[in-house]
């Protein structure tokens, strides 16, 4: 293996290097394998092709990122800055043992958002997207993370859980009753409690005949079914071109003849329209917003839609949002790492909440 001889690793990177082809990933196990060849000529085919493998995942791949990310139980990469990598793996995290430099972080970092078309750098110093896999990364860059360049890669499984593994049975009945009777669902929790997971598990209940619209940021969610059509934002070009906010896709939403809208977490304004929506007939969808309580929650909503309301009264606000949620599910993760439904909660239109479990 090429890690066993340093040599042979900084000889042959050097040539791949300064070929015309340079970095680029085309056949690149091809051209490593030639130059393994000519710098190694007595070893045998099995070996060189192994090697010149090990080589690419460092020169033209994401290199320690990669190799774990390969690993099925990691769910989460966490590069914190130059230094140790961590991961997340059945909730819980753990160091790896991988220390990386600055050189090898901003390199996975270009060459993640690099083929997105995105770049990371002083001016877009902020970096979130979506790979191609579903993949998720997020990458924040001096000045604004102050010990160097932090990464986040965040892969979510391709299939929703069970909802009766994040569930009682008797809450996951009474889960399954509000789905089936439409009502508005807010799933509330605090960040990385499983928010987001809950939702995709909900969702995946929904019939496959109906259309659902999702909604999010990032697009996360991958949920069964013919009718689901998924928007995701964009932050647009230079000078905004190309921008699509959070906001102006839940307005979207509502004009492509949804049976049911998600949308992913509600932080701001958006609320506004997503109550109207709730309020005019498209009940069953659901949302997440980030929150330790029922009340909590409730209370968030309503200050974003207030922020969205045009210079609404408060009070007509409030009402709106009473009458547009119905149930609220609290969510949280357990010190063994596991996510499970907590709490459950419905919302009458005098703002009431009545703990259901």
């Amino acid at each position: 293996m090429a890690r066993t001889d340093p040599e042979l690793v900084a000889v042959v990177g050097r040539r791949f290097r300064s070929e015309p082809d340079g970095d680029r990933g085309d056949d690149a196990v091809g051209r490593l394998a030639r130059i393994v060849r000519e710098e190694r000529p007595l070893m045998g085919d099995a070996a060189v092709i192994e090697t010149a493998r090990a080589l690419a995942v460092d020169l033209v791949g994401l290199g320690a990122v990669e190799r774990l990310l390969g690993d099925p139980t990691v769910t989460d990469v966490l590069v914190n800055g130059p230094g140790e990598v961590w991961v997340e793996r059945a909730g819980q995290l753990q160091t790896t043992g991988i220390v990386l430099d600055r050189a090898a972080v901003d390199r996975a970092i270009e060459r993640l958002v690099g083929p997105l078309g995105l770049h990371a750098d002083r001016a877009h110093p902020v970096v979130d997207a979506r790979l191609a896999d579903g993949t998720r990364v997020t990458a924040v860059l001096p000045p604004l993370a102050v010990d160097g360049p932090v990464l986040a890669v965040r892969r979510h499984r391709r299939d929703p859980i069970p909802l009766d593994s994040l569930a009682r049975p008797d809450v996951a009945a009474l889960l399954r009753e509000r789905l089936v009777g439409r009502r508005n669902l807010v799933v509330f929790g605090a960040t990385g409690s499983g928010k987001t997971t809950l939702l995709a598990s909900l969702a995946s209940e929904l019939p496959d005949h109906e259309r659902i619209i999702t909604v999010e940021d990032v697009a996360e969610l991958r949920l069964p079914g013919r009718g689901v059509v998924r928007l995701e934002a964009r932050p647009g070009g230079a000078a905004g071109v190309g921008r699509a906010d959070f906001r102006d896709l839940v307005r979207v939403a509502l004009r492509l003849r949804p049976d049911r809208i998600v949308v992913g977490e509600v932080r701001g304004a958006e609320a506004a329209d997503m109550v109207w929506a709730l309020g005019t007939g498209h009940d069953g969808s659901m949302s997440t917003v980030h929150a330790p309580t029922a009340s909590d929650a409730v209370d968030r909503l309503t200050s974003f839609a207030v922020a969205g309301a045009d210079g609404a009264p408060v009070d007509v606000v409030r009402q709106q949002v009473h009458a547009a949620l119905h149930t609220l599910v609290g969510v949280e993760r357990r010190p063994d790492g596991r996510r499970v439904v907590a709490s459950l909660h419905d919302l009458g239109s005098d703002g009431r909440l009545v703990p259901v479990t």
